[in-house]
């Protein structure tokens, strides 16, 4: 039986571009593009989870807004839970700790990217919402 693993993703907004960020080639889905964050530990709140793993990943803060989107997606490593929220930068700018690189992009720029297949329901939203 594969193992879930539930994870949350940060939307960054700044100046109207969204933060996207890819993957490391040591990471599972290498250079894959996906939105910062990571794992929610035991017992930890998604919003929690999501300030601490941007602090560590990105060295920089966010303030988390409305969540964007659940998605439910089987890899062969296991089923992954993302929920991603909108978020804003308030302090620090974002910087390469575990990612291979990180661009900021126009809401409709995020289709161009080759995305990790959990993401892509959230673009499609964000989509969307900015036509």
């Amino acid at each position: 039986m594969k193992k879930n693993i539930h994870v949350v993703g940060a939307v960054i907004f700044k100046d109207g571009k969204i933060l996207c960020a890819q993957r490391g080639t040591e990471k599972s889905l290498p250079l894959l593009w996906e939105f910062p964050g990571g794992k929610i530990e035991e017992g930890e709140k998604p919003e929690v989870a999501l300030k601490r793993e941007i602090k560590e990943e990105m060295r920089c803060t966010i303030e988390i807004g409305e969540q964007i989107e659940h998605t439910v997606y089987e890899y062969d490593f296991g089923i992954v839970h993302l929920t991603t929220y909108y978020c804003k930068l308030v302090e620090g700018e974002p910087v390469l700790t575990e990612h291979a690189a990180i661009k900021w992009l126009a809401p409709e720029e995020l289709p161009a990217l080759e995305w990790a297949p959990a993401d892509i329901p959230a673009i499609e939203k964000i989509a969307k919402v900015y036509a």
